[in-house]
């Protein structure tokens, strides 16, 4: 550990000499790469830092120890002695993690998918609370919310909804959502109050820039047709409407939402990039999870994550075995001690691999 560490100190210096230089100065981009790889590793040169006072500290103690006999200041020593050490066990802990890597997807900005599964009307409805609690969280986050396409139905509710999330390290907090989310709940039109059980998909896909995916034009099919459902009369009357297959994947975006037939191609595009730079970042963790024994986020669209129950007011996160009684709140948009738990849980598997 203590030679990445000083290969990250080295790393830093050199990068704080770079960024002051004219030359690079003159470059913005190229001084943005340098300065979030600075910003990065600020957090564990300090901690490095520190840990090398405190170790300083440790020896000009136990030498004190050695060399004094009086006892007054024999007591001062063993206190710099313990604090040194307790400072060290405390610091040692806080580089292992700080030194487990960071997703590097983590910055990126975010889109969202939430499908209706199972449950007809009522999973419609809840794919419309789900989209309720992603946006109240966004702005409590300082975030933006875009939606893209969306197929709404008759009583209030989405067959399916799809939406961009822009802001200060988007993915990092809403990957943790992708999979099924489950809600048990009677619904209005059950007269008998039995309850119901349907589900939900939501896929969370970093958004795709250029160089990470590059898409050959003559692997698109594009269809243009006059778009359907609500929207204002030139949504309904005009050729608006755009499908954008991927013919090597089969991968199909349909968005129809915007009035302008080039804003929904656009719109098109960029979902289907960021489809398949997740189809590539799924594979990737395929095959890293041959050897890991603990994963948090599985990536499995099929698997079961979360439980809604509206009798017990209660939301279980299946990963962490995690129920908290305050549903309402939830599904308000407070999320982050959800979201939090799975954080410290990924970075406690992440931190049991890497020892």
């Amino acid at each position: 550990m203590r030679d990445r560490l000083r290969s990250v100190a080295e790393e830093y210096d050199r990068l704080s000499g770079e960024m002051a230089s004219p030359e690079i100065a003159m470059d913005p981009q190229r001084y943005m790469k340098l300065a979030r790889r600075h910003a990065e590793m600020s957090a564990i040169v300090a901690a490095f830092r520190q840990y090398e006072r405190s170790e300083n500290s440790l020896e000009e103690a136990l030498a004190l120890l050695e060399a004094e006999s009086e006892e007054e200041m024999l007591a001062i020593a063993r206190e710099e002695r313990d604090l040194a050490r307790a400072d060290l066990a405390r610091l040692e802990g806080e580089l292992r993690v700080l030194l487990v890597p960071k997703d590097p997807l983590d910055e990126r900005n975010t889109i969202v998918e939430i499908r209706a599964g199972t449950g007809g009307e009522e999973a419609a409805l809840f794919v419309g609370d789900l989209f309720r609690m992603y946006s109240r969280y966004t702005e409590v986050r300082g975030w933006r919310v875009e939606v893209l396409s969306s197929n709404a139905t008759g009583l209030g509710g989405y067959k399916e909804i799809t939406f961009q999330v822009t802001g200060d390290a988007v993915y990092s907090s809403l990957k943790w959502e992708g999979g099924v989310h489950r809600v048990q709940r009677v619904p209005e039109t059950e007269a008998q109050g039995r309850i119901h059980t349907s589900a939900v998909t939501v896929a969370v896909l970093p958004e795709a820039e250029e160089v990470d995916v590059q898409i050959d034009p003559n692997d698109l099919q594009i269809d243009v047709y006059r778009s359907g459902g609500p929207g204002g009369q030139s949504v309904n009357t005009t050729d608006s409407a755009v499908r954008v297959t991927h013919k090597p994947t089969g991968l199909v975006v349909i968005c129809q939402d915007e009035k302008s037939q080039h804003k929904n191609k656009a719109q098109a595009l960029r979902v289907l990039r960021a489809r398949l730079l997740d189809m590539k970042v799924r594979e990737e963790e395929e095959q890293r999870a041959a050897a890991r024994k603990n994963q948090v986020r599985s990536g499995d669209r099929s698997e079961k994550i979360r439980t809604y129950n509206y009798p017990e007011n209660r939301v279980t996160d299946h990963r962490i075995h995690l129920s908290l009684y305050k549903l309402k709140q939830v599904l308000e948009g407070d999320l982050q001690d959800l979201i939090d738990a799975l954080t410290a849980a990924d970075r406690a598997a992440r931190l049991t691999e890497a020892t």
